[in-house]
């Protein structure tokens, strides 16, 4: 009997190794695979068709402890669906099909995961071309499928519909729901860490926004992917891709959502969001400090000044200094320790940081100061730091939870951030100083070991930066005078803030001798170059400056050199050698705003004007408020708008007019070819203030809303034509296809006809409420009064939307009627072939009004007729 029993056990041991071959397309109820049952084939029990695609009872790494049932792409390997993610077996777990649908169980029973409850009975289980598991009934009628229920990955033939969200896994290995989520809005997909944006799909420049429509699905095929609208009529955003046959998107597990393609087992990767590393949330840890997040995965990651990694959990950096602990999170087990420091304190981050949240959340506050911002954080026990931004006043919380801070390799961001720290001896979560037994190291321990170490490497230090010094004077300094200096001419002086120095023959080198001319303006031509640290920069020939002396001209640029802003252009260096005057600024890759607005590359989306009109005012409005120098930029156009990566707008050109002599101001208008953009006061022997740039840069609204000229001499199709025949037909605003549009846009205002004044180009993918926004902004900005017109930071205040829009008075835009009018005789005059002194003449024919000719965009305007200070 005992050899009987022994003989069965046997046997059924033995059945229990032997692995069975995968079955093809079809699974049929009371079906039963585990891993070990179809281990020689790496647990595969269902084939598609072409054997494309493969079920199977899977471990992913190889490792044994956590089974999953997935869908595999079989060339590559890849897993583009799991079922029981959040709820592994072991590797006797089991997935049993019945006419109920799908259950897995561990060996014991134990329920894992299961399909939903089904309208009817299961006929069959297959396994498609597409990659879709189905569940079917009687009538072939599908009953469940995988491609509902997506989890990090959609495959071509798949869609993501709107209120469906992908979950990283937690890594290669563990398939569970991670930290990060992409999302579809009603326009966009989104990225998220705890809740918190840090990427859109909007963001990526190969991304076309074609539609303002509602988003409906998200979907992939051979040559794109796609943010569909009306059952896939409609497309909403657009990313094209090379052709390709198959292919998978995916949120990895490191927060990046990839798009690859795939020939055989070989695989490309076609499109990665974020493309800077250095902007996903954790990639660093907590604390960390990223860079070169553009250049590599995995980025460069250390820890910010006044902190190190914490010897208690590696992912996190800590206080340098043992007296600084970081507070526990509102529900923390040990929160209550957080009420045993009797302060609070604040670690400030280094210059040139930011955190990826602060571009996509609104500020906690708006105009406050740092000590306001700070005692907001104070009080909140699910506060961890806060970031300041001085041009607004705005305060940004670190909230919840803290991932990683972006290194922005400038040296200032715009914000500084600030770490929130108790004062009083380490939690015990973060305590980094203890001995063996567990102990914190007392002060005067560590001192009486430290301090002699420590003022020996002090001395060392401190006299290699002296050393180097003593070898680098450019730096912040004039070179003395010297008999063997290439110019012999450099006064010994030394000025306080001075950027780098650069030698002319440096510039010429970097530039190929002035080789690639880049733009042009008043002040001279500007050139591409690159320097020795192969640093793409601009380099502007300075003309026509007429200052007497270096010293007051690097007076100046040390001014100039010391504001920083994040919308701001970098003035990197100078050149006052000789004759020669020159400028290095950063470069700017994307050109100037006229040349994407006015020229016949891809139309600009809204949402692209948009930022670049915040980043603008932003700028100015740090120029007039933020800085130590109240700067009056005086020349805001177009041309003085520089874009950089998604189309983020810096202003150039700020602070020049500070390097003209009184004598030489009064030709600052006709030097700088600045028509249509002049303040009424520029002409009137009025004071020039910080209202003058306000009302340049209601002008340049105005030209971001309807993507054309102000005051154009031709008619171009996309614009021109279409605004003079949706204008109502008004005698002072269009003339032979011509149009003045500030007039164009007042008539618009006060007809509540604001769609009409929308770039045509953009064909619907704007609202009436969002041009209503920037017209009424704008025709505030251009009051003939400038008491009237708002601040810089109350303009930015309205485009974001935290300060209620003002209302345009019309008594003080009527002087654009009479612009209208001169416009109108000008372009008759010109269209007759009337020549630049009949207009000249006109510009200065006295009238009655007090808005004479001379304000006309289009008139030449002679130094006689201009003065102020500046």
């Amino acid at each position: 009997m005992g050899s009987l029993i022994f003989f069965l056990a046997f046997v059924s041991f033995h059945s229990a190794l032997v692995t069975c071959a995968p079955f093809t397309e079809f699974l049929y109820p009371n079906f039963t695979a585990s891993f070990l049952q179809f281990v020689d084939r790496g647990g595969t029990f269902l084939l598609s068709r072409n054997e494309t695609f493969r079920a199977a009872i899977f471990n992913p790494g190889a490792q044994q402890t956590r089974f999953y049932l997935c869908v595999i792409h079989s060339d590559s390997n890849t897993i583009i669906w799991s079922a029981n993610r959040n709820a592994p077996v072991s590797n006797s777990g089991k997935m049993m099909l019945t006419s109920r649908g799908i259950n897995i169980t561990e060996l014991d029973g134990d329920s894992k995961w299961s399909t939903p409850s089904l309208q009817s009975l299961v006929s069959a289980l297959q396994l498609n071309e597409a990659g879709n598991l189905v569940l079917l009934d009687q009538s072939n009628a599908t009953l469940w499928e995988s491609y509902r229920y997506p989890t990090d990955t959609i495959v071509i033939g798949q869609v993501l519909p709107f209120g469906t969200t992908l979950y990283s896994a937690v890594s290669s290995d563990d398939l569970s729901s991670g930290d990060y989520s992409l999302a579809l809005t009603a326009s966009n997909a989104i990225l998220q860490w705890q809740d918190m944006t840090y990427w859109k799909l909007s963001m990526d420049t190969g991304a076309f926004t074609n539609s303002n429509y509602a988003v409906d699905y998200m979907a992939i095929n051979g040559t794109g992917l796609y943010l569909f609208s009306h059952k896939g009529s409609a497309i909403v955003i657009q990313v094209n891709l090379p052709p390709s046959g198959f292919r998978t998107a995916k949120l990895d597990y490191t927060g990046q959502f990839s798009i690859r393609s795939f020939s055989g087992a070989d695989q490309k990767q076609d499109f990665v969001g974020p493309d800077d590393s250095c902007r996903i949330p954790y990639v660093c840890g907590r604390l960390g400090l990223c860079s070169n997040g553009a250049r590599a995965y995995p980025p460069q990651c250390t820890c910010p000044s006044n902190f190190h990694v914490s010897l208690q959990n590696t992912t996190y950096c800590v206080p340098i200094d043992n007296s600084y602990s970081l507070p526990l999170s509102c529900n923390s087990t040990n929160s209550s320790i957080n009420l045993n420091f009797s302060t609070v304190s604040y670690v400030r981050l280094g210059y040139g940081v930011d955190y990826f949240s602060n571009d996509f959340n609104m500020p906690a506050k708006y105009g406050v100061n740092l000590s306001v911002c700070q005692d907001l954080c104070s009080g909140d026990c699910a506060c961890f730091g806060v970031f300041y931004e001085n041009s607004s006043g705005s305060c940004y919380v670190l909230e919840n939870e803290v991932g990683s801070i972006m290194y922005l390799n400038i040296p200032d961001s715009g914000r500084l951030g600030y770490i929130k720290t108790l004062v009083g001896p380490s939690p015990k979560n973060y305590g980094d100083n203890k001995d063996s037994n567990g102990q914190t190291l007392g002060f005067p321990v560590v001192a009486l070991v430290l301090l002699p170490f420590t003022g020996l490497v002090i001395l060392i230090v401190l006299g290699s930066v002296l050393w180097r010094r003593s070898r680098l004077p450019r730096m912040g300094k004039i070179k003395t005078s010297h008999s063997n200096s290439p110019s012999g001419d450099l006064e010994a002086f030394s000025i306080p803030g001075l950027p780098v120095r650069f030698e002319h023959e440096e510039l010429e080198a970097a530039t190929e001798n002035f080789k690639t001319q880049i733009g042009s303006g008043g002040f001279g031509a500007v050139y591409k170059g690159m320097l020795p640290d192969k640093i793409l920069v601009a380099v502007k020939k300075i003309n026509n400056l007429g200052i007497q002396g270096k010293k007051d001209f690097c007076t100046e640029i040390a001014i100039i050199g010391n504001i920083h802003h994040i919308n701001l252009v970098k003035l990197k260096g100078y050149c006052a050698q000789g004759r020669h005057r020159l400028l290095v600024y950063e470069y700017m890759n994307r050109g100037s705003l006229d040349r994407s607005l006015f020229g016949n590359g891809p139309v600009l989306e809204w949402q692209e004007r948009v930022e670049i009109a915040l980043g603008a005012v932003r700028g100015l409005a740090y120029l007039h408020s933020g800085c130590e120098h109240k700067i009056i930029h005086c020349d805001v156009k177009p041309e003085n708008i520089l874009l950089h990566n998604q189309f983020q707008a810096k202003l150039s050109d700020f602070g020049l007019s500070k390097l003209l002599t009184p004598e030489q101001s009064s030709l600052f208008t006709t030097m700088r070819g600045t028509r249509g953009y002049l303040a009424p006061e520029w002409l009137t022997n009025s004071a020039i203030s910080d209202k003058t740039d306000v009302y340049s840069f209601g002008m340049v609204l105005l030209e971001i809303v309807s993507g054309r000229k102000n005051c154009p001499l031709r008619s171009r199709s996309h614009s021109l034509d279409d605004c003079s025949s949706s204008g109502g037909g008004s005698s002072t605003s269009s003339t032979q296809g011509l149009v003045y549009f500030p007039l164009f846009a007042l008539e618009m205002h006060e007809q509540g006809r604001y769609l009409e004044l929308a770039d045509p180009r953009l064909e619907g993918r704007v609202t009436s409420e969002e041009v209503k926004k920037f017209v009424c902004v704008a025709l505030c900005c251009v009051h003939e009064d400038p008491a009237l017109r708002p601040n810089m930071v109350s303009v930015v205040g309205m485009l974001e939307g935290d300060l209620p829009l003002c209302e345009p008075r019309v008594e003080s835009l009527n002087f654009l009627r009479f612009y209208g009018l001169r416009f109108a005789e000008a372009s008759t005059i010109e269209e007759a072939g009337g020549n630049s002194d009949v207009l000249h003449l006109q510009a200065n024919t006295p009238h009655t009004s007090t808005m004479t000719g001379s304000h006309t965009c289009f008139s030449y305007i002679s130094s006689q007729q201009i003065s102020g200070p500046r």
